[in-house]
């Protein structure tokens, strides 16, 4: 029976988010990133019609979430043991092999060794069980994030992270497909180059380019003449446009505006973008940030996902952990 990695925008039974646990790692950042994820909860689970199972690591991070979410309906806290919240990367990529849910695990070492810390590799191990979903671990390094599916056997990924050698050095193009292939039931990769500047993931494809629905993908265009990250953009779309998906279908590309030149407190750019929208199944939430961009790009989700309500939130705490609202989550297909 062959597997299948679905589409976001597919049905879920549940929707797992990662709430900020640990204050050393937050610092005074840890409230208003507790505050961002709990409003994320809620909305999943009213409007965006989830079950949502929100992983928490210490009593007083589960009291925290508790007082947060207001006792919402639809809502379960969960707990487990983590490093951090980004259970895109750390958790597992749950599939369906005919009726059944699956998941598939994969070696995680710290976004290529800059970021290790205690649990992260068994996360995958923890949301498989809790889902009820049998395991397959394999022996090569992944993150969620890096990967973007149409549901058809069509995957979305960048060279400059899946090739990266502080991921797996013996890779190239070729044993990534084969891989990949294999794991997650796929028929084509499709490769882009690089992800945006200063991330320290090396290039997530779920901060780029994402499936919007099948033989469409959605990518950011430059919101300001100092954008950093204009010249990315441009060449993502480029690739995009040249690309077919495992139909054989040409790619329509969407261009959504990018939040534009955001700083952090150190006046250093960040890799704040509104593609780490997470698509639930009755919403799509974005992460917004301050000026015009985000009501430009709201709009443009609006016309992307016409049955969904299209949900603008802050993420401006979040991003300083490195990531946002669809690098804390991760979908179980009905």
């Amino acid at each position: 029976m062959s597997l299948c990695f679905p589409a976001e925008w597919s049905r879920h039974r549940t929707m797992w988010v990662g709430f900020p646990s640990h204050a050393e790692l937050w610092q005074d950042d840890l409230a208003d990133a507790r505050e961002e994820v709990a409003a994320l909860a809620r909305a999943l689970a009213g409007p965006g019609g989830e079950r949502v199972r929100l992983l928490v690591a210490s009593d007083e991070a589960a009291e925290a979430a508790r007082t947060l979410t207001n006792g919402e309906p639809g809502l379960e806290i969960v707990r487990g043991a983590f490093g951090d919240v980004w259970l895109r990367d750390t958790g597992p990529l749950f599939l369906k092999k005919g009726d059944a849910t699956v998941a598939a695990g994969f070696r995680f070492n710290g976004w290529g060794g800059k970021y290790v810390f205690p649990d992260d590799d068994s996360v995958a191990e923890q949301l498989a069980a809790a889902a009820g979903a049998p395991l397959t671990t394999h022996d090569f390094v992944l993150e969620g994030g890096s990967v973007d599916s149409d549901g058809f056997g069509t995957l979305l990924t960048t060279r400059q992270c899946v090739l990266n050698p502080n991921r797996n050095p013996d890779w190239n193009a070729a044993k990534a497909e084969m891989a990949l292939g294999l794991a997650l039931g796929l028929k084509t990769v499709l490769w882009l180059g690089d992800g945006l500047h200063n991330d320290h993931t090396d290039g997530h494809v779920d901060n780029l380019a994402r499936f919007v629905a099948p033989g469409v993908v959605a990518c950011p265009i430059a919101f300001g003449r100092d954008d950093p990250n204009a010249d990315v953009y441009d060449a993502t779309a480029r690739t995009l446009s040249g690309l077919k998906d495992a139909r054989g279908v040409s790619l329509q590309v969407m261009r959504i505006p990018s939040p534009g030149r955001i700083l952090n407190s150190d006046g250093d750019v960040v890799p704040a973008s509104h593609m780490n929208f997470l698509i639930a199944n009755e919403a799509v939430i974005a992460p917004i940030y301050e000026g015009q961009a985000s009501g430009y790009a709201l709009d443009a989700l609006r016309e992307a996902f016409p049955e969904r309500e299209v949900i603008g939130l802050p993420s401006t705490a979040l991003l300083t952990g490195g990531g946002s609202f669809h690098c804390i989550s991760q979908q179980e297909p009905e």
